[in-house]
């Protein structure tokens, strides 16, 4: 039987899907890979699960980083919050991860879909999450502030502090805030960590990540 918080997940992901989203069956040959991937190398059960956009994606040594976390990555690259909640029951929940570090919404910004959806999609995300993994920890990272966007930092900012203020009142949700990772004592980005898109990141950029993400995760990992 198809629950109530079913029933609105649908109608809520046939709205967002309504107002200007891609097709997130442009992915499928991404899903099919993992699928693939898995049969070769199953996740463990129980282990810390990166999903997002291609901020994660490209994150080529987060295993290493992130050791002796038991990390896996999921991610796949321009994808918007509301292909996250398309594939939640082919690459989010079947996993059954203890916690889930999220990063999605630097696409949804540059395709004109404001903060308040953007926070509506990870709210989303967030029960469908506890309706089937109730003690499953969300790590949601920081929207940065790509040079590439400067334009919508305002909008950046927006989304992040409806997630951040979100995230104070559920004891399983954290907010970590990398921005400060990659500008400078001044307040400018550090354009030395970006590549020639100025939205994609250089291998230095992720060693600031590890050090302000991975104390966190190691925090909660043991609580």
């Amino acid at each position: 039987m198809i629950t109530q918080l079913r029933l609105v997940f649908l109608l809520l992901l046939s709205l967002i899907l309504l107002h200007g989203q891609a097709d997130p069956k442009r992915f499928a040959a991404s899903i099919e890979a993992f699928h693939k991937q898995d049969q070769v190398e199953p996740p463990p059960k129980q282990s810390i699960l990166f999903i997002g956009s291609s901020i994660f994606r490209l994150w080529k040594d987060l295993r290493e980083q992130m050791a002796p976390l038991p990390v896996f990555n999921r991610a796949f690259g321009g994808s918007q919050t509301a292909d996250l909640l398309f594939y939640m029951d082919q690459v989010v929940l079947p996993y059954e991860p203890r916690m889930i570090v999220y990063y999605c919404g630097s696409n949804d910004i540059n395709a004109k879909i404001g903060p308040e959806k953007i926070f509506e999609g990870f709210r989303l995300f967030v029960e469908r999450v506890q309706e089937k993994l109730p003690e499953t920890r969300i790590v949601f990272v920081s929207i940065h502030r790509a040079p590439q966007k400067r334009a919508l930092w305002d909008e950046v900012n927006q989304a992040n502090e409806l997630v951040e203020q979100y995230c104070l009142r559920n004891k399983l949700l954290t907010y970590v805030d990398v921005n400060p990772a990659i500008f400078d004592g001044e307040g400018n980005p550090r354009l030395d960590l970006y590549l020639p898109d100025l939205l994609h990141f250089k291998a230095p950029a992720y060693d600031g990540f590890t050090a302000i993400l991975k104390p966190e995760l190691e925090k909660l990992w043991i609580n």
